[in-house]
């Protein structure tokens, strides 16, 4: 990626694992639909920490083979490590950016998988048909992106609603797109793939103290790269950040309605 919002740092990937746990559920509901076979051929575009890799290597087994790309070069590598630490041979992490104007490597596959990576692209089409090139006859395209402005409690929570105002306007500002997953079909139509072969909405409902606490962790990995752009005030976000910290402790058991997930899934002919 030529671009990106978030913080690239020890505490940010730990995030990230754990936003990929929460929504293993929700991915292996989509694997399911489209029936992964064991040998298969994946790719994770996209792939961060690796959590969804461990999921297609598990759905594959030991004959079939998963590839994992990423632009974050620490990243690919502190992911390549935690894989081979655990045993999944069967896996390799590239470093490798969506956005250039060439084809995947190692295509063409089975499945070809991206979860929140076309929300941060501005190439969004671009990519969604790179990846489509990359899928095999018969193999199966999988998108899953946010819709992020669904986050909120009900009743409403004034400090969940400054933090998440800031946190869409922010990514909107950075060239993110906040509501890539209700998108999705419209992209996948611009891409040359046609109408998707099927649409999954997933939401996740948390205890404020949980989704307070996740909430506070994205703006503060946003706020590097806000608050030399004018988009805040590095006390505005510290001053938000501590009223969404009083609100979380003061009804920690409030639900509180996570991002709607969005997926889509699609079979080359």
């Amino acid at each position: 990626m030529t671009s990106y919002a978030l913080m690239r740092s020890p505490a940010e990937y730990d995030r990230l694992r754990d936003q990929a746990r929460l929504w293993e559920t929700a991915t292996a509901r989509l694997l399911d639909r489209i029936g992964l076979a064991a040998g298969s051929r994946c790719l994770d575009a996209g792939c961060g920490p690796g959590e969804t890799l461990r999921l297609l290597a598990h759905r594959v087994g030991p004959t079939g083979r998963v590839t994992g790309l990423d632009s974050d070069a620490g990243l690919v590598a502190t992911t390549r490590a935690m894989l081979e630490a655990d045993g999944h041979r069967t896996c390799r992490v590239l470093e490798h950016d969506v956005t250039a104007d060439e084809d995947l490597p190692g295509g063409p596959y089975d499945l070809v998988f991206a979860r929140l990576l076309l929300f941060h692209l501005p190439q969004r089409v671009e990519v969604l048909a790179r990846l489509w090139s990359a899928v095999a006859p018969g193999g199966h395209l999988v998108v899953q992106d946010y819709d992020l402005p669904t986050a909120r409690c009900v009743p409403p929570a004034p400090g969940v609603d400054e933090v998440a105002a800031l946190v869409n306007t922010i990514f909107g500002a950075l060239g993110c797109d906040v509501q890539a997953g209700p998108q999705l079909p419209t992209f996948l139509a611009a891409a040359g793939a046609g109408e998707p072969d099927g649409a999954d909405v997933s939401g996740l409902l948390l205890p404020l103290s949980q989704g307070a606490e996740m909430l506070g962790q994205v703006l503060g990995s946003l706020l590097p790269a806000a608050v030399p752009r004018g988009l805040l005030t590095a006390e505005q976000g510290e001053t938000a950040l501590a009223g969404l910290a009083k609100e979380a402790e003061s009804d920690p058991t409030r639900p509180m309605l996570w991002p709607l997930m969005v997926g889509i899934w699609k079979t080359k002919p």
